[in-house]
């Protein structure tokens, strides 16, 4: 749910924290005080292009910043933040923050890193729904209301069977396209991969012998230094009549007579008696170490050859050994694929011919149950339209499948080739077919009797649009997985028993969602969980627009506003809307 905006510097706001609660929010405020600034900032936070004209007078900058929790939101918002490079949320808190200057800096922010547009965008569609004369409404994709139909319906896990081997399929096709080359680059490959496959193989490399090479190669580089200072050493330790061991001899001497004179000296003897025993020690281990090091320039030749040869496939094949030693593997693998290229490609294609078999059934009785559905959804959005107005509209949602994708069905949308990200097609024995399936789909709506119905999507009334996306919102608000729904001039051109119906609507959805509404009806906003009034002062010799949260005493008093006037009968008439 959204939690807070804060919104600095924008048309007539200077500073207005707003702290929104769960469920259904209805903003009120007489025209022009500034409402729509609160969806304006909204637009802003969730990626929409910034207007320097926007930044209040007098200021240099502007700047709004959203708040969500998203602990029960179900898209991967934690794995894209990390892959984004972003900061997690902290105790299920997401800070979204946009800011823009009079000298045309963006600047965008995730729980306090720096990010793109885009990333703010996609955050954005996972989040909210704007539904009114503002164009983020992810219910008038055809993908989206594909989605819709299908978890109206309970088809999700037949949608990702088909997916599953759409996926599948698509993987053999690669396989099959490396193969298919001309004899001339068939024969370039295979001496390319030949090479390959026998440079690695000749190598014979262990994924840990760099390491040891290099501290070997780098022992043998030093190998005369290091027997010259070893040498030195033991020199220095005793082995003449200055060394440290000689002199610790006549150090001992001299504190036996002390002894002897003093028998409180015996702990110095000790202690004496220690020191040569380290130094004697250091002494055998010198030795050792002298009679170790291998002064031998064919060693470190081969060594150095190695470490070359290492350094040379590591800049062809990989960063690591490791890496080089895989690429080989990959190389030997892709090898024996083309010297059965034959086989390989019967193989290939008697996979595709039985994947093609299951797909096109898995097709045919996804699109047979969406068939069924169909008439379920557009009864339940048809009553919901009746309530709110729409006494002889008609909601309709056409489905085109397979052949008729490609032939007479103006909603088709074909191309020769098919890729998971972005939902192009691919032929199967004939058959347009998707991640999603066999079918095309399309809501449409005719608001009017005698008139054909159109997309949704073109509908010029953004009257009628807010009112057919509140019916299906108010259907599919269990299904929905964006948390946050906020409505603008849904009660256009509305009255009477229309609205106390979109006030019904509202707290219904506001169940399962919660819901930003901003209306000019008091039927709509009495059924409100929270209400909100948008009012203009003049502060300084400047107006500025406030946002406050009422209480029941006010909320009489706006509703009484909203109704006509502050006379005892609209003070009434307000508190009997509010029971």
């Amino acid at each position: 749910m959204l939690t807070s905006l804060r919104i600095k510097n924008l048309a007539l706001v200077s500073d207005l924290l707003l702290e929104l609660a769960p469920g259904y929010n209805a903003i009120t405020g007489e025209t022009g005080a500034g409402k729509s600034i609160v969806m304006g900032a909204l637009n802003l936070v969730l990626g929409q292009r910034a207007d320097r004209a926007l930044i209040r007078s007098g200021s240099d900058t502007c700047s709004v910043e959203a708040g969500f929790d998203v602990a029960r939101v179900r898209a991967p918002i934690k794995i894209f933040l990390e892959e984004n490079g972003l900061e997690p949320c902290d105790d299920n808190h997401l800070v979204l923050k946009r800011s823009f200057t009079n000298a045309g800096t963006n600047r965008q922010f995730v729980n306090g890193s720096a990010t793109t547009l885009a990333v703010l965008a996609r955050l954005g569609d996972w989040l909210v729904d704007l539904h009114g004369p503002h164009d983020h409404q992810s219910l008038l994709q055809p993908a989206k209301q594909l989605a819709i139909l299908d978890a109206f319906g309970g088809l999700e896990a037949d949608c990702e069977a088909v997916g599953e081997l759409v996926r599948r399929r698509t993987a053999l096709e690669a396989g099959k396209s490396a193969l298919i080359v001309d004899e001339k680059t068939y024969a370039q490959q295979l001496d390319l991969l030949r090479f390959q496959v026998q440079e690695i193989a000749a190598a014979r490399f262990q994924p840990d012998e760099e390491t040891q090479i290099e501290l070997e190669h780098h022992r043998a580089s030093n190998a005369a230094k290091l027997l010259q200072l070893s040498q030195a050493a033991l020199e220095t330790l005793g082995e003449n009549e200055s060394s440290l061991l000689t002199q610790a001899g006549s150090v001992g001497r001299t504190l036996q007579d002390l002894l002897r004179v003093d028998a409180g000296a015996a702990a110095l003897t000790e202690l004496h008696a220690q020191a040569v025993a380290t130094l004697r020690d250091l002494q055998s281990e010198l030795s050792r170490y002298a009679d170790k090091v291998d002064v031998d320039p064919a060693r470190w030749q081969e060594l150095e050859e190695r470490l070359n040869l290492i350094h040379a496939l590591k800049r062809k094949y990989g960063a690591s050994l490791a890496e080089v030693i895989a690429f080989g593997e990959e190389a030997k693998r892709q090898l024996q694929c083309l010297e059965s290229r034959d086989a390989e490609l019967g193989r290939l294609n008697a996979a595709l011919a039985r994947l093609d078999g299951d797909l096109l059934r898995a097709g045919k009785q996804l699109s047979a149950k969406r068939r069924k559905v169909i008439p379920q959804l557009t009864q339940a959005v048809g009553r919901q339209l009746a309530d709110l107005g729409f006494k002889q509209s008609k909601f309709e949602v056409a489905l085109a499948s397979g052949p008729e994708r490609a032939n007479n069905d103006p909603l088709t949308r074909t191309s020769t080739t098919f890729s998971p990200s972005d939902g192009e097609r691919d032929g199967v024995r004939g058959v347009s077919v998707s991640a999603t399936g066999l079918d095309n789909i399309e809501f449409l709506f005719s608001p009017n009797v005698g008139e054909p119905a159109k997309p949704l999507r073109i509908i010029a009334s953004s009257g009628e649009m807010a009112r057919v996306m509140l019916a299906l919102k108010t259907v599919l608000a269990a299904e929905d997985e964006i948390p946050v729904l906020i409505f603008d001039e849904v009660d256009a051109n509305v009255g009477g028993e229309t609205a106390n119906a979109v006030g019904e609507k509202m707290k219904q959805i506001a169940a399962q969602r919660q819901v930003l509404c901003i209306t000019h009806l008091p039927q709509v906003a009495a059924t409100a969980t929270a209400h909100y009034v948008v009012t203009k002062q003049v502060q300084d010799g400047r107006t500025i627009s406030v946002i406050e949260l009422l209480d029941a005493k006010a909320r009489v008093t706006e509703l009484a506003r909203m109704l006509g006037g502050q006379s005892e009968v609209a003070r009434k008439h307000a508190a009997a809307l509010l029971k």
